[in-house]
């Protein structure tokens, strides 16, 4: 797998996982975990955070592959 690959790979993940918590914002979806129900705004810093970390995937892997 070259360096591209992975970096839309990844971004892809983290991009499923950021809209699952912006899914769970919107639509309401409750998660219990062990008994413990996990308030909404837990969501906020998982949709952030693997949102950024997506957009800067497909920005690496926007970039020219350098040539050595």
């Amino acid at each position: 797998m070259n360096q591209k690959t992975y970096f839309v790979v990844c971004a892809t993940v983290f991009l499923l996982v950021a809209a699952a918590h912006l899914t769970r914002l919107i639509v309401g979806w409750d998660i219990t975990i062990a008994g413990w129900t996990a308030p909404h705004w837990i969501s906020v810093p998982g949709l952030i955070v693997p949102g950024a970390l997506s957009a800067w995937g497909f920005v690496l892997a926007a970039r020219p592959t350098p040539t050595a």
